[in-house]
């Protein structure tokens, strides 16, 4: 039994980082959280409506350009390379919908 235990412990620490993430919200909570949460280097913060205002204005291809490839002091995919397209594109799509 503790094989089994143990070996199940491996495979769950030796997953990528994104096998954790199933939603938008949990991509946020993950990787988004540090900066968008506080506003460091510029971030847009959660819930900040007037500072994603212009932001949402310009489109959400705008968006997820941003978020998939980095912009100013945000690297691509927030610095989390492991995390799928769909998944950042969900990450984003929370953030707007907590900050309309």
């Amino acid at each position: 039994m503790k094989r089994i235990l143990a070996g199940a412990a491996i495979v769950m620490l030796s997953m990528p980082f994104s096998a954790l993430a199933t939603t938008g919200e949990e991509v946020y909570k993950q990787t988004c959280f540090p900066c968008h949460n506080f506003g460091i280097a510029g971030a847009p913060q959660l819930d900040d409506k007037d500072d994603w205002a212009p932001r949402i204005a310009n489109g959400m291809g705008d968006l997820y350009e941003s978020a998939l490839n980095g912009k100013g002091a945000m690297p691509a995919k927030g610095g989390n390379r492991v995390l799928s397209d769909e998944e950042v594109k969900a990450a984003v799509d929370y953030m707007v919908e907590k900050s309309k």
